[in-house]
């Protein structure tokens, strides 16, 4: 497994504007194999039995010298980028809180988006580092530190829009053919707008060529992960909606997406908690995630307490 290259105390650079389809195309392929060699390549596994005083994870890590990331190539939350790098927002903030800390080096465990819990409590890797939304099922299986960002979603629909699909509803009108990610958050909420036709995709460039080629009417994924795989290709024949708020229950729903850990290393995740919130009060958290196309109307004070409840 390949650490992450660091530069300025751990952040690393985005991908730029110029990415162009290929290069997403052979870091989706490079993700995939890293993914298969870091399962066979017989990294140490860290213990993690309950024993009921909060773990002593981070102490093994620092003697280590190494944290392990499970990442689901995802832009803009950890993906490779064009220079064969693993990048992204969260193996970012890791590397940093992970630093002072005093675990020197972050390595990168690719796997698929709905396997990242399981390979978290499987002890493949250490830490789930993919912006993973913070919602009840999950923090049944796993703890969150706080969010790092919050995110509405927005659509990939063919250039002009014609289908004029701008919220759920208008899909579950229209009889439109939706797709999202695997595991993804949107599937329930356009099962809950009503949409009867929802298919299932690997990733964002996977959504956005469907949408090109007449497979499906609109790919559902997070904001920012959808305007940046429709600029960097450079898209002619699709584009992207404005921001989408989900309804559940007719309720709007703002998701937050936070790092996530085995529940009993909770004293791991409250030292991770803790340097999270200095970023978060000196500003550094959205200097390091603004490259990666995240605003300052998309950084939060919600709690994983609080979204584990809602």
């Amino acid at each position: 497994m390949v650490p992450v290259q660091s530069h300025h105390d751990g952040a690393r650079r985005p991908a730029g504007p110029g990415l162009g389809r290929r290069a997403l195309l052979t870091g989706a392929a490079a993700l995939a194999t890293a993914g298969a060699i870091g399962a066979s390549s017989g990294c140490s596994r860290v213990a993690a039995a309950d024993t009921g005083d909060g773990g002593d994870l981070l102490g093994q890590l620092r003697a280590r010298g190494t944290v392990r990331l499970g990442i689901a190539g995802e832009q803009p939350y950890g993906y490779i980028g064009k220079d064969g790098e693993v990048t992204g927002s969260a193996p970012a903030i890791a590397a940093r809180i992970f630093r002072r800390l005093g675990v020197e080096r972050v390595e990168p465990f690719p796997t698929e988006f709905g396997s990242l819990i399981f390979g978290l409590n499987s002890l493949q890797f250490d830490v789930v580092a993919a912006g993973m939304y913070i919602t009840p099922e999950r923090c049944g299986q796993v703890i969150f530190a706080d969010p790092e960002y919050q995110m509405k979603d927005a659509f990939i629909v063919a250039r002009g829009n014609p289908k004029k699909l701008h919220t759920y509803a208008d899909v579950a009108r229209a009889g439109a053919r939706l797709a999202t990610g695997i595991g993804y958050a949107e599937i329930d909420y356009a099962k809950a707008a009503g949409v009867k036709h929802i298919d299932t995709l690997p990733d964002q460039l996977a959504g956005l060529l469907a949408v090109e080629q007449g497979r499906v009417d609109v790919f559902a994924g997070t904001a920012v992960t959808v305007r940046n795989v429709v600029r960097q290709t450079r898209s002619t024949k699709a584009e992207a909606t404005g921001e989408v708020t989900p309804l559940v229950d007719g309720k709007p729903v703002v998701d937050a997406g936070g790092f996530a850990f085995r529940r009993p290393e909770r004293n791991l995740r409250d030292a991770f908690n803790r340097e999270l919130h200095k970023m978060k009060r000196s500003g550094e958290l959205l200097q390091v995630m603004r490259p990666f196309g995240f605003t300052e109307q998309q950084m939060t004070k919600l709690t994983a307490e609080e979204k584990c409840r809602s």
